[in-house]
C-alpha cells in the first residue's frame, strides 16, 4: 500500500462515522392549516333618547358580536358637532373619542362590542358630549326568585334548598352549586361526597339535598344557572341549629315567671310580718284604755256611795 492512499485514510473513516448521525428519516407531512374560528353571530341593539338618559338592560346567552347604536335628538342649540365618547363600566374606552355631526336634527353613534366571555359583560355607555347618554346593561338572564328568610333546620337532619328561573326566562345549559366558604364560593360536587350531597336538576329548578346536618354546614348556599356567556346567581341562606335552641326562649320565660312569683311571695310575706306586728300594739293600746275606764268607773261609784 503506498503512502499516498494511506494519508486521506483516515479522514474518509470520519466522513464515514460521522454520516451515520445524520438524520436520514422522511420527515412527516406538514400539518394542515388552523381551522379559521367562525365568526361570532350578530345581534344589533338600538335606542333613540329624547332626554337627558336611558337605560337599556341587554340579556345575552351565547358570545355574540353586538352593535350598539345611540340616537339623540339633541338640546336647543342643536351645534352642527358635539364630541361623543363610549365608557366600560364607568371608564372611558380607549380611542371612542370622536365628533358626532348633526344629520337630520339628531346626533348618531355607533360602535361594535365582540361579547365572549363574562369579564365582557357590564355597563357600556354612549355619551353626548356633558349632556346626554345612553346605558346598557348587558347581562345574562338573573334568577328572579330569591328567598329572604334563611333556612332551618336541625343537626342530624336533611334539608332541600331549592332554586327557581322565571318562566319568562330562557332555560339555562345546566345548573351548579357553591357554598360560601369566607370570602370565595366553593363548587359543590356530589361525586366527592356522595352520602352528603344531591343535586336534583331540572330545566328551570335545581335542587340540592344536604344530609346529616351539621352546624360547619350554617352558611350562604348559591345555585348558578349556567350559559354560555356567563352563570347567573342567586343565594339561599342555611341556618343549622340543635333541638335545645328553640326551648332557650321557652326556658328563659319559665325562669322570668319563677323569678317574679318568688318576688310576690317574698313581698306578701315581708307585708303579713309588718300587719302583724302593727295588730299587737293596737290591741296593747285598747287594753291600757279599757282598764283606765274600769278603774274610773268604780273611782266614781264609791264616792256615790259616800255621798249617800
Amino acid at each position: 500500500m503506498s503512502a499516498t492512499w494511506k494519508q486521506p485514510f483516515p479522514q474518509i473513516l470520519l466522513l464515514l462515522v460521522s454520516c451515520r448521525h445524520i438524520n436520514t428519516k422522511t420527515p412527516g407531512p406538514t400539518p394542515p392549516p388552523l381551522v379559521p374560528i367562525s365568526p361570532l353571530p350578530t345581534e344589533r341593539r338600538s335606542v333613540v333618547l329624547k332626554g337627558e338618559s336611558l337605560t337599556e338592560k341587554v340579556e345575552l346567552l351565547n358570545p355574540v358580536s353586538l352593535t350598539l347604536e345611540c340616537t339623540w335628538a339633541g338640546d336647543q342649540d342643536k351645534n352642527p358637532n358635539i364630541t361623543g365618547l363610549w365608557r366600560k363600566d364607568g371608564d372611558e374606552i380607549e380611542n371612542s373619542q370622536l365628533t358626532v355631526p348633526l344629520e337630520n336634527g339628531q346626533y348618531n353613534l355607533k360602535r361594535v362590542f365582540n361579547i365572549v366571555s363574562e369579564e365582557n359583560l357590564g355597563s357600556y355607555s354612549c355619551v353626548f358630549g356633558s349632556e346626554a347618554k345612553i346605558d346598557f346593561v348587558l347581562a345574562a338572564p338573573q334568577i328572579g326568585e330569591v328567598r329572604d328568610k334563611p333556612i332551618v333546620s336541625y343537626v342530624g337532619d336533611s334539608v332541600v334548598i331549592a332554586c327557581k328561573m322565571e318562566e319568562t326566562k330562557p332555560k339555562p345549559n345546566t345548573w351548579r352549586w357553591y357554598k360560601e366558604n369566607g370570602t370565595d364560593k366553593e363548587q359543590i360536587f356530589t361525586a366527592a361526597e356522595p352520602h352528603r350531597y344531591e343535586i336534583k336538576n331540572e330545566e328551570r329548578k335545581t335542587k340540592l339535598l344536604v344530609h346529616n346536618l351539621t352546624k360547619a354546614d350554617t352558611g350562604l348556599y348559591y345555585c348558578g344557572a349556567v350559559y354560555a356567556i356567563s352563570t347567573a346567581m342567586s343565594h339561599v341562606e342555611l341556618k343549622v341549629i340543635s333541638f335545645q335552641e328553640p326551648l332557650k326562649p321557652f326556658i328563659a320565660i319559665v325562669v322570668e315567671v319563677i323569678v317574679l312569683v318568688a318576688a310576690i311571695l317574698l313581698y306578701e310575706r315581708s307585708q303579713s310580718k309588718k300587719n302583724h306586728t302593727a295588730g299587737n300594739g293596737t290591741n296593747d293600746q285598747s287594753n291600757t284604755v279599757t282598764q283606765g275606764e274600769n278603774n274610773g268607773s268604780e273611782g266614781s261609784s264609791s264616792m256615790r256611795q259616800r255621798r249617800v
